[in-house]
């Protein structure tokens, strides 16, 4: 069974840099295992020291949260295309995407206020 596996550019250095892998399995804890036999260390970086999913690590099997489909129990299908991201929060960026939604805000409400006034 072959799953199309999207990797993070963070995590590509684990693929030779490349952008989308084949892998196997009946789960999506089969698919890692065996992506971790042909990149060692993959599988590392997505699973903690428990055997769960890490809380920073966003999986998507066919645009579908697996958190919704049973984690690493998630069943895999042949052509399923499965995508991994890092979840991106705070810091600089958290602080930008902030200011940027409240002056859209802001400018929303002049905007409805303005048109309210005529």
């Amino acid at each position: 069974m072959a799953v199309e596996v999207r990797i993070p550019t963070i995590l590509r250095s684990y693929t030779g840099g490349a952008k989308v892998v084949d892998g196997s399995g009946d789960t999506l804890a089969d698919l890692l295992t065996d992506l971790d036999s042909r990149h060692g260390g993959l599988r590392g970086r997505l699973i903690t020291e428990t055997g769960t999913l890490h809380r920073f690590v966003n999986v998507y099997i066919n645009d579908e949260d697996v958190r919704f489909l049973g984690a690493l129990d998630a069943k895999l299908s042949d052509g399923d295309s499965v995508t991994i991201l890092p979840a991106v929060a705070g810091g600089a960026f958290g602080f930008a995407a902030a200011a940027a939604i409240s002056s859209h805000s802001a400018a929303a409400i002049s905007s409805r206020s303005a048109v309210a006034a005529r």
